[in-house]
């Protein structure tokens, strides 16, 4: 099992710059990729970035390519999400999610978040 929470959301201006992390304990988190999705009321979750168990891949929703950042320290059981150049389209809550072989589906994931509100205000 692995228990993962969510920190760092909150309310950021257009252009501004928010760092979310994702915490993980229980067993080998090192083995496992992790990735971000996120989600308006009523919409489905969708994929934002993913970052393989070593941190040497990543790969990224078109939007968020060239704002975003997705890094992990394996050391302190950590993935973070920066999120640069922010824009009101942004706004969703986000959730980390990590699985064994990874992928950029929320249905391939076994262990989630809690979920962490983001707001962009224009």
């Amino acid at each position: 099992q692995v228990q993962l929470v969510e920190s760092g959301g909150g309310l950021v201006q257009t252009g501004g710059s928010l760092k979310l992390s994702c915490a993980a304990s229980g067993r080998s988190f090192s083995n496992y990729a992790v990735t971000w999705f996120r989600q308006a009321p009523g919409k489905e979750r969708e994929f934002v970035a993913t970052i393989s168990w070593s941190g040497g891949s990543t790969y990224f929703e078109d939007s968020v390519k060239g704002r975003f950042t997705i890094s992990r320290n394996n050391g302190v059981n950590v993935v973070y999400l920066q999120m640069n150049n922010v824009k009101v389209e942004d706004t969703d809550v986000y959730y980390c999610a990590a699985d064994d072989v990874g992928g950029t589906d929320d249905y391939e994931y076994d262990y989630w978040g809690q979920g962490n509100q983001v707001t962009v205000s224009s």
